[in-house]
């Protein structure tokens, strides 16, 4: 069963609001004066349309070809500045395309616009939100040729083809001229208006008179992204796993062939065991203890030939690391110098006891890491 409300703004502060209430979009089941009461048979979310009355609103017909709300309403302004002496101080509204031959004929509603704020802050202070705001003209069907005539809850109503406004005798009779209006009668005025209050053919809060609704969250969308918001996650975690698993094969891989490139310097019958430990250990005993032979005897060396009139006449390697070093010096200031300058590089210098003989000098140096 659907339901709707039609609620009827007065024409002066001294009249009462009106209402009328349909149900399954024909039939008037209730009417009265003063806000609708809360319909218990009827769902809680039925609409209520309010009805302009046809004296605040002017009503224009014109060729506007579809395009955008915004577009539209821009040239049905430019439409209705000739009929208006301040068309920027209008609240101008735009109805929706005639069916028919006159596609693109429109219905134009022009107000002021602190009139409409009037109504919709009353409305909102009795505690009523309305879908939409429709001219009272609108809710008579619209006549092939002539004119009807209509009471709309106590509200005189003329409409025509391309017009439609308030019925006063004067100006009725300039705008119809020998035209009869044809008089309808309630239940065609009300079968025409629960037809508008359903789908109106203009609706005045448009601009900034548009209805606010709030935007429910849907449950559906967020779960589906949640979803795909996991699967994601998912993904790169996985990625993660493999990049993880490829680096782990990599290193045991490379490990094996450090391994393997490890045990060829080692040699035959080494047996099992850690080959870089096994490989180290061999290259110590190579190089013998300390700093090894090599790396001292050629820091002696290098500090020898640096030091005039001095030359090495011979090494003896111990068992301990230490180098013991024959020396023939000039005097006594290169043997000092030799030896400062191996203890700068780092060695634990012992010197021995120097002779003179044939004009030289010669002893011992211990030369330890």
């Amino acid at each position: 069963m659907t339901a709707a409300t039609l609620l009827f703004v007065p024409q002066g502060a001294d009249q009462p609001w009106r209402w009328w209430r349909f149900r399954d979009g024909a039939d008037v089941v209730d009417e009265g004066e003063g806000m609708p009461p809360p319909d218990g048979d009827a769902d809680a979310s039925a609409p209520v349309v309010a009805v302009a009355p046809a004296d605040a609103v002017t009503l224009h017909w014109a060729a506007i070809p579809a395009r955008s709300a915004a577009q539209a309403a821009a040239a049905a302004r430019i439409v209705v500045s000739d009929a208006t002496a301040t068309p920027a101080d209008l609240h101008v509204a735009v109805g929706e395309p005639r069916a028919g031959v006159d596609a693109e004929e429109r219905a134009i509603a022009v107000v002021a616009p602190e009139r409409m704020a009037a109504w919709l802050a009353e409305m909102n202070a009795r505690g009523v939100d309305p879908v939409a705001v429709v001219p009272a003209p609108l809710l008579l069907p619209e006549p092939e040729e002539g004119w009807l005539r209509g009471d709309v809850a106590g509200q005189a109503v003329i409409r025509g083809r391309s017009a439609g406004f308030a019925d006063e005798a004067r100006l009725t009779e300039l705008i119809v001229g020998d035209a009869e209006p044809v008089l309808l009668a309630r239940d065609e005025v009300w079968r025409a208006a629960a037809s508008a209050a359903s789908a109106w053919p203009l609706d005045l809060r448009q601009g900034p008179f548009a209805r606010r609704t709030r935007r429910s969250i849907d449950w559906a969308l967020v779960r589906r992204l949640g979803l795909l918001v996991a699967m994601i996650l998912l993904a790169t975690l996985a990625i993660d796993l493999v990049r993880i698993a490829r680096y782990s094969i990599g290193a045991d891989a490379m490990e094996a062939r450090a391994d393997a490139i490890a045990r060829q310097g080692l040699p035959r019958g080494s047996g099992e065991g850690d080959s870089a430990r096994m490989l180290g250990e061999r290259l110590s005993r190579l190089r013998g203890p300390g700093s090894g032979f090599s790396r001292t005897a050629a820091a002696v060396y290098q500090i020898v030939q640096a030091v005039p009139d001095s030359e090495v006449t011979a090494l003896d390697f111990q068992p301990n690391g230490a180098l013991r070093v024959s020396l023939s010096v000039a005097g006594e200031g290169q043997a000092n110098t030799v030896k400062t300058q191996l203890e700068r590089a780092g060695f634990t210098v012992t010197s021995g006891v120097f002779q003179q003989a044939g004009g030289r000098l010669s002893g011992d140096l211990t030369v330890a890491p």
